[in-house]
């Protein structure tokens, strides 16, 4: 289940990584994974995808260790979708607590008698 909400998150906690700062994918992937369990091969799809949406933009940066790195910058467009999905989020997460804490039952009361 945890991969699950991880998937469905994704696209947002890249987003708002690249609102801090432009990035590539394999220091996108060291800043993630600080926090939660991913891999380059999860990110190439989905920064493709965010790519043909709109929401980032590249650029070629040489590198003095080896070719030069793609750099991924957030849009416009990308930060008008983060800030529309941070505010889902918190919407969504607000409403999984009232179900979870203000709607909890009783510990002893069995429903299935009543």
């Amino acid at each position: 289940m945890k991969t699950q909400l991880r998937k469905g998150t994704l696209e947002m906690c890249v987003l708002a990584v690249l609102a801090q700062q432009d990035s590539y994918v394999y220091e996108l992937v060291g800043r993630l994974s600080a926090s939660m369990e991913i891999s380059e091969g999860t990110i190439y799809p989905l920064m493709r995808r965010l790519q043909a949406d709109a929401w980032v933009s590249t650029y070629l940066t040489e590198s003095s260790s080896g070719p030069a790195r793609k750099y991924y910058r957030l849009t416009p467009a990308g930060q008008t979708a983060l800030a529309q999905m941070q505010q889902e989020w918190a919407s969504f997460v607000s409403e999984i607590n009232q179900v979870l804490h203000a709607h909890a039952a009783p510990q002893g009361v069995d429903h299935a008698t009543n």
